[in-house]
């Protein structure tokens, strides 16, 4: 009934969704297998998109050509920059999906690249010979053989939801949990474990008094993550902010005794980051109130998504509770929050290209790596596909380095530390994160994505352009020599110390506050010559002359760390007869296996002197 494909893709989440897409994208024949067809790319949690490094994820998947960016823009209903306040570095793009909308685009999107089949049906086995996959089995007792395998499970695997002192079985409310695939694996030797998640109720906006809250319009002029041609939105829908209360707290310590996380029915760990509301007064009793966002589901619903409210409390607790915020006095409930446990496998058992090391051509991308949030598996789904059309094409993998994009410090945290908790991505994680902007994503990116053959050579050609467009504005600047009687009023006013001689305009413009477009005020003649520059260009040329020292000192370091990386460690190298090399270092190398010493420094546990001791042994 089937041909044999190239990459088989289980799971329709957004790592699922962008697995397939690259795959297919880049050449190989692709059946992506869900157990439902009418939830593709369903947004499971808050319709959103982005956020702190989050945003910067969506535009390196995006400049990779992946899917993400686009099906975002083309259904936002509001967009943020956020962090606008601090430097460039820390700019990150948030924005609001409708999420209907959302999902509808993505299967279209699927529909319409060419190489991608579907197959509705759950999988409950891998097909494996001498240790490499074959295919998979599904519950219908088909089987699909295919030479790479991508398994992007979220919380699928022996899902089990939790509601007050009610369980049951479930991938998500109203879908079956999928089970077969993790006792497989264990049998193959893999390691597995419990991770927890949760989501808040969904309530009826036509219940709500938005005049009790305070409204969070979206950017006046709005962005977009895509470097194609999306547009920015014309209109917005606004989001409110409202706070709980002591009487909130009050009524939910109610619950407590009831409550599956207290009464110790879930046992996986939950996001450290995205605290259930009754984690949250229980740690932080002192707080007398929290945030919560109130947030549309999209253009043409009433049901509203309730963020800050993740909650696992018994339904009465939560609609009790609820009532006594403002704003939700007569709140309408469409459905309870609820938590939900599933297996996940620890990323130590993968190599960069997140293939697994016990199975050839086995790919993990998602939450089945311990991962929390859309973006995090889409550029998991996005990385695994490269590589698995890659390695079945003998291809030498794809990689990302940390000082490259956020994917690569993501990656690389995963398969040298390993996550005991659902792993979330932060600015902080990245030590290159002057390089690793939201605005130069394509710069970093797209010319390797090209090269792969998925990104196509138009958006090769706009990078070249945004390039030279770039250092033409920059070379214009560095050649314009600014007389303090032209600029001093000017750096008065945005509190900036005057000049006392004649000063290059890129040397004002590195200053705090001072913009190109402030000098142009002033200038008649530079405003004149900076109208043939498009808004992005100017933004590009006035961000990297402000981080042109910063970026200077990152990219030395960042050098200096790919020394260590060039120094290669034999996959066979036996790290128990080296007997200088601490015992916990011992065990963390033996299980990782870095296939350098750069990789073999940034294992949590390995310390400079053990990588003294390797450099040694290597004769270095």
């Amino acid at each position: 009934m089937f041909p044999e494909y190239d990459v088989i893709v289980v799971g329709a989440g957004h790592a699922g969704c962008e697995a397939a897409a690259a795959a297919a994208n880049m050449g190989s024949k692709v059946m992506l297998v869900t157990m439902n067809m009418q939830t593709i790319a369903q947004m499971s949690c808050n319709p959103a998109m982005g956020g702190v490094a989050k945003g910067q994820i969506v535009r390196e998947i995006d400049a990779l050509g992946g899917y993400s960016g686009i099906v975002t823009d083309e259904t936002a209903i509001q967009f943020r920059m956020l962090n606008r306040s601090k430097g460039p570095a820390m700019w990150s793009p948030r924005a609001q999906s409708d999420r209907l909308l959302f999902a509808k685009l993505w299967r279209e999107k699927l529909e319409q690249t060419p190489g991608v089949d579907f197959w509705q049906d759950t999988v409950v086995g891998l097909l494996v010979k001498d240790g490499q996959v074959e295919g998979v089995r599904t519950g219908m007792g088909m089987e699909i053989r295919g030479k790479a395998v991508v398994l992007t499970n979220g919380t699928f695997l022996n899902g089990l939801i939790h509601v007050g002192m009610k369980q049951f079985g479930g991938g998500r409310m109203a879908e079956k949990p999928a089970s077969g695939i993790t006792e497989q694996l264990v049998e193959l030797g893999f390691e597995s474990g419990r991770m927890k998640t949760g989501t808040p109720p969904r309530v009826d906006g036509r219940s709500l008094d938005y005049s009790k809250m305070e409204e969070q319009p979206g950017d006046v002029n709005p962005g977009k993550f895509s470097y194609t041609d999306t547009k920015p939105l014309q209109l917005q829908r606004s989001c409110h902010v409202t706070y709980t209360s002591q009487e909130v707290h009050d009524a939910l310590r109610k619950g407590f005794d009831e409550s599956p996380m207290f009464s110790g029915r879930i046992k996986g760990p939950g996001p450290r980051y995205c605290p259930s509301i009754e984690d949250k007064i229980d740690r932080f009793a002192s707080k007398d109130r929290h945030q919560i966002f109130v947030e549309p589901e999209g253009w043409n619903t009433v049901e509203v998504y309730v963020n800050g409210f993740s909650t696992s409390l018994p339904e009465q607790v939560q609609f009790e509770a609820l009532r006594k915020i403002a704003g939700f006095e007569n709140v309408r409930m469409f459905r309870p929050g609820y938590a939900i446990e599933y297996d996940y496998f620890p990323p130590v058992q993968l190599t960069h290209s997140l293939e697994t090391r016990l199975v050839r051509n086995l790919f993990f991308a998602g939450q089945i790596n311990g991962t929390t949030g859309y973006e995090e598996a889409a550029c998991q789904g996005l990385m695994a596909g490269i590589n698995a059309h890659q390695s079945v094409h003998d291809l030498p993998p794809f990689e990302i380095s940390r000082s490259e994009g956020y994917i690569g410090v993501l990656i690389d945290d995963l398969i040298n530390k390993g996550t005991e908790e659902p792993y979330r991505m932060f600015t902080s994680r990245a030590e290159f994160r002057v390089l690793l902007r939201q605005d130069n994503a394509d710069l970093r990116l797209t010319e390797k994505s090209h090269t792969l053959g998925l990104a196509d050579i138009g958006r090769l050609h706009q990078v070249i352009e945004k390039r030279a467009q770039t250092s033409a504005i920059t070379d214009l600047l560095q050649k314009l020599s600014v007389a303090p009687d032209q600029v001093n009023g000017l750096l008065e006013e945005l509190g900036s110390a005057p000049l006392k001689q004649k000063m290059k305009a890129t040397s004002i413009i590195s200053r705090p506050h001072v913009g190109i477009k402030d000098l142009a005020t002033v200038i008649p003649d530079l405003k004149t010559a900076l109208a043939a520059f498009s808004e992005e260009y100017l933004e590009q040329a006035e961000i990297e002359i402000k981080y042109e020292g910063y970026v200077a000192k990152e990219q030395e370091i960042a050098e200096k760390m790919q020394r260590l990386e060039d120094v290669s460690l034999s996959e066979s190298l036996d790290y128990h007869k080296l007997q200088s090399l601490s015992s916990e270092a011992r065990e963390k190398l033996s299980r990782v296996r870095p296939r350098t010493l750069g990789q073999a420094s940034r294992i949590s546990g390995v310390s400079p002197a053990d990588i003294s001791v390797l450099m040694v042994y290597m004769g270095r």
